[in-house]
C-alpha cells in the first residue's frame, strides 16, 4: 500500500507570517492538530501543531486570545525544515519514520507542491483496516517452528473449517528463538472447531485459551 491511497488530501497550511491566533482559530475551526507552514511559492518550509502552539503559550493566557503572544507569527515556533513524503511512498515505510524519528503527521508533497499529510491516526485507521480488527471475527494466536510451509498448513485447517482469513501477524517469540507467534484473524464468531483442529496437528494455540478444549 501507498501513501496516497491513505493520505489526506484536504490539507490546510499557513504561511509563516501569519499569527499563533491564525493557527487556532484554523485547528478549531477545522478540528485538525496538524499545520503544514509553506512560504509563498507553496514550498513547506515547516510545520505546526496543537502541542507546539500549547507549549508556546504560558497557561494563563491560553483563554485570552486577546494577548500580545498571539501575534507571535508561525515562523518563530514551527518547526523548520520537517520529514516530508510522496504520494508514492510505502505506508510501512512512512509507519517506520514516524517511529524512529517520533513525529506525528509527515506532509507529503509531489513535484514540489504539498498534496497531501498523514497523521498517526491515519496510519492506525489504515492498520485496523488491513487487520480485519473492526469486522465481526475471531483472533488465534498459535506458536509455531520457524519453518517453511508452516503457514499453508495452517491456512489449509482455516479453510477446511470454510473461515475467510483476514489477516496473520507474525510476531518474534520471545520465550523461543526458534519459533514465531502467528496471530491469525478469522471470519468466524465461533472458532472452537478451528482451535480443537489446530491442537489435533500439533500447533500450540496460545489464544484463545478456552477451557474445556483439548490442549
Amino acid at each position: 500500500m501507498i501513501v496516497e491511497e491513505i493520505m489526506n488530501r484536504e490539507v490546510y497550511s499557513l504561511l509563516p507570517t501569519n499569527t499563533v491566533n491564525d493557527a487556532v482559530r484554523l485547528m478549531r475551526e477545522k478540528k485538525i492538530r496538524h499545520l503544514p507552514i509553506v512560504n509563498e511559492q507553496g514550498k513547506v518550509v515547516g510545520i505546526i501543531t496543537e502541542h507546539d502552539v500549547k507549549n508556546a503559550l504560558p497557561s494563563c493566557l491560553k483563554e485570552e486570545p486577546n494577548s500580545t503572544i498571539y501575534q507571535t507569527p508561525i515562523a518563530e515556533i514551527m518547526i523548520k525544515n520537517p520529514i516530508i513524503g510522496h504520494p508514492l511512498d510505502f505506508v510501512e515505510e512512512v509507519a517506520v519514520t514516524f517511529y524512529e524519528t517520533k513525529i506525528s503527521c509527515l506532509p507529503i508533497v509531489s513535484g514540489g507542491e504539498l498534496v497531501g499529510i498523514v497523521t498517526t491516526t491515519d496510519l492506525l485507521y489504515t492498520y485496523i483496516e488491513l487487520t480485519g480488527a473492526h469486522k465481526p471475527s475471531s483472533k488465534i494466536d498459535i506458536r509455531v517452528s520457524d519453518k517453511p510451509g508452516t503457514l499453508s498448513d495452517i491456512t489449509q485447517i482455516f479453510k477446511k473449517h470454510k473461515a475467510n482469513v483476514l489477516s496473520v501477524l507474525v510476531f518474534s517469540d520471545s520465550k523461543n528463538e526458534n519459533c514465531r507467534i502467528l496471530s491469525v484473524r478469522a471470519q468466524i464468531l465461533n472458532p472452537l472447531n478451528i482451535i480443537s483442529e489446530l491442537r489435533e496437528q500439533g500447533f500450540d494455540v496460545l489464544w484463545p485459551n478456552v477451557p474445556g478444549v483439548q490442549q
